[in-house]
């Protein structure tokens, strides 16, 4: 099988050589891509098209068919022009170049990123790039990271030349280029052959830790419930176990060294009971004073700011659920808001919530430092909202701490401490029977909505399921409330 690498598939080669390898010869086995994972895929073409205004005499080279890239390519290298997707290949490799700009007698690599910041797969990308165009004769001179400035704040019309922010990687990337070849030839090696590996055949740490790949979620691996990746904390526990054929919690050696969550967890594998540590949540429970509000928001974030005052990827709250248990043993009382417009949707947002939230009483949230965040940055964009904000954030408490710190764990929550796994594993209730189901989702199907041309059944269809899915996460809260009460009595 001859197959040709390009630095996509390298990258994700040095992440798991295992899902390379299923993409090229068993892709069913793989899931699909979500909503979320499209949308930050389109975001990114976004950044990449906005940052050629930045080199007006460039000269676009259409990507749709790789062989008539690369010949205008070659064509085209002959004017010493920037050139925007410039394709190349040598011997099994493929790379195409976001920019290419003409330096005296030799070229400049600049790739653009959406990322505010330098990560090490991005070293690996351009490493790549700079081999196989090194490999064609040309002479690389500099390699630039030109990516999204975190600084930049918008107001008024998007200024390109301050939107972005041009980091000289050069020396970065020399060590990087070293091993290309020898990697590259592993990897082919390792596509053209008739099974996949079983482990990681090239591991580098940096990269993984760079990625959002999961060997269990994307169908690399298929194990069992409460396996050891399933552990709390650093995964290298994991992988050393699994490594040594160790593949369930359950199964761990006696004189296996783990922490103490994960010893926790070790004994619930083997009890199959719930830990409960009954001290520490009566003193978590304490805290808590009527009203009690239940309070979710869901945000929305753009590589480019759409707003004034928005910095790129900042997020934009445009939804929020609270429910509310004025005194102990009454029912919720519910309340909702989902912004309905074009517009920025941050002080009706704010208007909304000040309405429905009293002066007293506990302010209960899961994962306190994404509302408290969305919070301090409405603080600064909208002064006249200032004090009461900050006496929001005072009462704010924090749902998730108990699971956090295993003051409860369930085998079902398969080490994982989120609203939905905890709700699921206590309550037997579930998400699964909503149409949208995660906060990413919610996001992208808000701005589907809101951006783009949908007729009216389709926009009322989806934000009903907006307005279901948040009030799940709020009454998620009162339900994981309620069991905690009854596990100290």
């Amino acid at each position: 099988m001859s197959y040709q690498l390009s630095k996509t598939d390298y990258i994700l080669g040095l992440t798991c050589p295992r899902n390379l390898w299923l993409k090229i010869n068993d892709p069913k086995k793989l899931r699909k891509k979500t909503l979320a994972e499209e949308f930050d895929i389109n975001e990114g073409i976004k950044v990449g098209e906005l940052a050629k205004k930045l080199y007006t005499d460039g000269i676009n080279i259409p990507i749709e068919d790789t062989s008539d890239n690369i010949q205008k390519t070659k064509e085209l290298l002959m004017k010493r022009k920037p050139l925007f997707e410039a394709g190349f290949e040598f011997e099994n490799y493929y790379a195409r170049v976001d920019i290419l700009v003409p330096n005296g007698e030799g070229w400049d690599i600049i790739e653009v990123k959406s990322s505010t910041k330098l990560k090490d797969k991005f070293l690996y990308d351009v490493s790549f790039q700079k081999f196989v165009l090194e490999s064609n004769g040309l002479k690389i001179k500099n390699c630039f990271l030109l990516h999204l400035n975190k600084n930049y704040i918008k107001k008024g019309e998007i200024d390109i030349e301050k939107l972005y922010t041009k980091e000289d990687i050069t020396a970065d990337v020399t060590p990087f280029s070293e091993n290309v070849k020898e990697i590259v030839k592993i990897l082919v090696g390792m596509v053209s052959s008739e099974k996949p590996p079983m482990g990681r055949i090239l591991y580098d740490e940096k990269i993984v830790k760079a990625t959002t790949h999961n060997c269990l979620t994307d169908g690399c691996l298929e194990l069992e419930d409460n396996n050891v990746f399933c552990l709390y904390g650093n995964k290298q526990v994991a992988r050393e176990l699994f490594k040594n054929e160790i593949e369930l919690i359950k199964d761990i050696p006696v004189n296996y060294e783990l922490s103490e969550r994960q010893q926790i967890q070790k004994e619930c594998s083997k009890t199959e009971k719930p830990y409960v540590n009954k001290s520490k949540l009566l003193e978590f429970l304490n805290l808590l004073q009527y009203p009690i509000y239940y309070l979710d928001f869901e945000t929305f974030s753009t590589a480019i700011p759409m707003f004034d005052g928005l910095n790129p990827h900042a997020k934009v709250p445009f939804q929020f659920s609270l429910h509310i248990i004025d005194k102990e043993g009454m029912n919720p009382k519910h309340h909702e808001f989902l912004f309905d417009g074009e517009n920025d949707p941050r002080e009706d947002f704010l208007q909304a919530i000040r309405k429905a939230i009293g002066i007293n009483g506990s302010i209960l949230v899961y994962s306190k430092s994404f509302e408290e965040g969305i919070l301090r940055d409405l603080a600064e964009y909208f002064p006249k909202h200032r004090k009461w904000i900050y006496q929001v954030i005072n009462r704010l408490v924090d749902l998730r701490i108990p699971f956090r710190k295993f003051w409860y764990y369930n085998l079902k929550q398969q080490g994982i401490a989120s609203i939905k796994a905890v709700f699921s594993a206590m309550t037997e209730m579930h998400y699964d029977e909503l149409e949208i189901r995660d906060g990413r989702t919610a996001h992208v199907e808000f701005l589907r909505i809101t951006c783009e041309d949908c007729c009216k059944e389709e926009i009322a269809r989806v934000r009903y399921n907006l307005l279901q899915y948040c009030k799940l996460d709020t009454l998620a809260q009162v339900k994981v409330l309620e069991k905690l009460t009854e596990l100290i009595k």
